[in-house]
């Protein structure tokens, strides 16, 4: 028989992209509702084709306490530059999107996809007075919570390229890989180099490659 338990899964996306955000995702239910979530389609977000991913993310929004945090590139170049480390950047988003979720809707337990050392969360939740029984885990979205949170970060992190890609009349491509590195020249050329604060995380080796084409290709 299952119990009651409010628990609160987290998961980001954007985190391995030079282009668009960083998107940190909390998702709440009670641990009576994961045959839910199996009915709605959850899994990790990763797997499911864009379109299905965005049809689950509006449900799961609609019917489940939630928290989407969406780190500007322009914000988190900010950030990176006084913390110089992603995994502590992303430690102090998952403590805030955790924060909100507990502030508003309480929680028993709190589930994270392990990105880094387990005390750098800890000490944030800490520094919130948060002491929840907290569970991290390398591929965490095998826990319904945490691939339902995946969800709703991939879907926001799909929307905001789709946004951009608007902006700026092209598509702007996913990933880290050589096409990145093109889109990126035919943004400098277009928009100037400056604009890469406000579209691109930085400190990504594609920044010195879009910037110094005959040195880094």
């Amino acid at each position: 028989m299952t119990s009651d338990k409010r628990v609160i899964g987290v998961d980001e996306a954007g985190k391995g992209d030079f282009f668009g955000p960083l998107v940190v995702a909390g998702f709440l239910c009670k641990d009576s509702q994961f045959e839910r979530l199996a009915e709605i389609g959850v899994r990790d977000g990763k797997l499911i084709a864009h379109n299905k991913l965005l049809t689950i993310d509006e449900r799961l929004r609609q019917l489940f306490p939630h928290f989407v945090l969406a780190i500007s590139p322009e914000e988190y170049n900010s950030k990176y530059k006084v913390i110089k480390n992603l995994n502590k950047l992303l430690a102090e988003a998952h403590a805030n999107v955790i924060a909100e979720l507990v502030s508003n809707n309480g929680a028993d337990r709190i589930i994270v996809d392990k990105f880094g050392k387990s005390d750098l969360v800890e000490n944030e939740l800490a520094k919130r007075k948060i002491v929840i029984d907290l569970v991290q885990e390398e591929k965490g979205e095998r826990h319904l919570p945490v691939a339902a949170a995946s969800i709703l970060a991939r879907a926001g992190f799909i929307r905001a390229m789709d946004e951009l890609s608007k902006q700026f009349g092209m598509t702007i491509p996913k990933g880290a890989s050589s096409i990145v590195d093109d889109a990126g020249k035919k943004i400098i050329k277009k928009f100037g180099d400056k604009v890469l604060l406000k579209l691109a995380k930085v400190h990504f080796k594609n920044y010195n490659r879009v910037l110094s084409p005959s040195l880094f290709s």
